[in-house]
């Protein structure tokens, strides 16, 4: 590509605005104005995640602002591909070291002005305008799921506006099993160039004719940017809204005068950690300008007392300016400030990098990473060490209350049968995981099958006992009781017997029979007399007969 002499002299000056919005409870975008390299991201996953993904992205991306890369087009787009996968490494590493953070992502849309070339690198559904000549052009296209279906000819641009699916994202950084390459274009540059760089809390509710518009009658930078978010916000988005307006300018002899410096301006989340910023570029950073809110409905009212400690809104909140380490060293402050996530390396000329590429930093990330997998590996056999431990202590208790339970079985006894005659037992009658916890201590000549059904019953269940000379004492007690009511079957015929209630019983049996012989002879004399009598009376009707039939003779 062309690398002439005159394509120098165009330089980039550039701005952000970024707010919470009226719905969201926090900032997860991020943004990053510079003279070099204009970037946002929009995160991802959750309170906690979202805002620390985009951060990560943007500490990833902003050594391009300051690294001499001495105009090579080609070395800044593959630096550019390289900074975005390494902010993609280091954000699922700090998923998988911190659980709560599992799950994040974030978007990445980047705009590089080199040699007079536009180095764009894009990934997710925030997007890049530009507008040259009063004309505006989308730049990139969204890798979304309504994105597939518009290409694919399913809905209309119109239907993708409701979609209930517009928001799924097929393509972001972060701790998922997507390729995280972006997609990279180079344009040529030309003077008066004006980009947008925005999250689809201002691409998702404002038509791209609206957007040309604000962008062609607003020369002023900050202007433009605070208009377009305060659009949104009014047109009804529901997510945070950042803008970054990029402006390339001719200078048309850049060695008569200095070109103009700008502040490094940062926005959303990453505003809230500058330090490590403006360790990486080597300059002084700032908080970028909170919206202002002219005249603020009722509901961005409701939501600035929510989104503030002590009901204070955000436009009270002073700007912040950040010296590089260089300056704060003076202060006594942290000269080499960890990110976190990078690994902040210093040159020996004192130059503060983060670039992927360079040795020292891909030497200090490969250490991080060798240390991590030193933890991580100490950890696991730690837990595994824990959990052996665990299990040991568990089967342990387990076999002392085992062995407690054995040990107190041992001093019980009991009475049973075993073929056929009582058998004492030691231990008690029951079987524990299949394991018996009795066992046969001696045999008596006493048959089961000549005691009572009752005395049956009871040695088949068993018949428990505190001691091995209890058990031979109850042994003799039903074998004397045996004998006893053989001896009474003998002497009276009676059925056998055991204890005063059957005594009892066969004593009313036998009152019951001699009463019933009793009656029986009475009822026999009864029927006897009046037998007599009948005859009697047959004796006297004949006779009576007899005499009536003389007197009639």
């Amino acid at each position: 590509m062309p690398n002439s002499a005159a394509s120098q002299n165009l330089f980039l000056y550039s701005t952000t605005v970024s707010d919470v919005g009226t719905v969201r409870s926090n900032n997860q975008d991020s943004s990053f104005a510079g003279e070099h390299l204009a970037a946002i991201c929009d995160g991802m996953g959750g309170h906690a995640g979202g805002d620390t993904a985009s951060t990560i992205a943007i500490r990833s991306l902003v050594h391009i602002e300051h690294d001499d890369v001495e105009g090579d087009i080609q070395t800044v787009a593959h630096m550019l591909e390289s900074s975005v996968i390494a902010a993609h490494d280091a954000i699922v590493g700090k998923a998988k070291r911190e659980r709560k953070l599992s799950g994040m992502g974030t978007t990445v849309v980047a705009v590089v002005l080199v040699a007079g070339y536009w180095v764009l690198a894009h990934i997710g559904d925030s997007r890049a305008y530009l507008l040259r000549d009063g004309k505006l052009t989308r730049m990139t296209n969204d890798h979304s799921y309504v994105q597939h279906l518009i290409d694919t000819g399913r809905i209309t641009e119109a239907e993708a506006k409701n979609h209930p699916q517009r928001n799924v994202v097929m393509r972001v950084l972060g701790d998922f099993d997507i390729d995280p390459r972006p997609d990279i274009a180079i344009r040529k540059a030309r003077p008066a160039d004006r980009w947008l760089l925005c999250s689809d809390g201002l691409c998702g509710v404002l038509e791209d004719s609206t957007i040309e518009q604000v962008m062609a009658d607003c020369t002023d930078q900050e202007a433009c940017a605070q208009k377009l978010v305060g659009m949104a916000l009014k047109a009804g988005s529901t997510d945070n809204v950042t803008a970054v307006i990029a402006d390339a300018t001719l200078a048309l002899d850049a060695n008569a005068f200095d070109l103009p410096h700008q502040t490094l301006l940062v926005g959303g989340a990453a505003s809230a950690s500058l330090e490590p910023i403006a360790d990486i570029v080597n300059a002084p950073v700032a908080t970028a300008p909170a919206l202002r809110k002219d005249h603020p409905s009722p509901a961005e009212r409701a939501a600035a007392l929510t989104q503030t400690d002590g009901g204070e809104s955000d436009e009270k909140v002073a700007p912040r300016l950040v010296q590089p380490s260089i300056v704060r060293e003076a202060n006594g402050e942290r000269e080499m400030p960890d990110t976190g996530e990078i690994p902040v390396i210093k040159k020996s000329d004192g130059r503060l990098t983060t670039d992927p590429n360079d040795p020292e930093v891909a030497k200090a990330i490969h250490h991080e990473q060798a240390e991590q997998r030193m933890i991580t590996r100490t950890r696991r056999h730690r837990g595994r060490l824990a959990t052996t431990m665990v299990v040991i202590v568990t089967l342990a208790a387990l076999a002392g209350c085992g062995w407690g339970a054995y040990a107190w079985s041992q001093t019980q006894y009991y009475l049973g049968n075993a073929d056929g005659v009582i058998t004492i037992y030691q231990g008690v009658n029951t079987d524990l995981f299949g394991v018996s916890l009795s066992h046969e201590v001696e045999r008596t000549d006493v048959q089961v099958s000549t005691l009572p059904q009752s005395w049956q019953d009871q040695i088949a269940q068993g018949i428990a006992v505190d001691s091995l000379d209890q058990a031979r004492s109850r042994v003799t007690s039903i074998e004397q009781e045996r004998d006893k009511d053989k001896a009474n079957t003998s002497t009276d015929g009676s059925t056998p017997s055991f204890g005063a209630a059957d005594d009892a019983i066969d004593n009313n049996d036998n009152d019951k029979s001699t009463d019933s012989s009793k009656s029986s002879n009475n009822s026999s004399s009864s029927q006897s007399n009046k037998s007599n009598d009948s005859s009697d009376s047959t004796t006297s009707k004949t006779n009576s007969s007899n005499n009536s039939n003389g007197d009639a003779q």
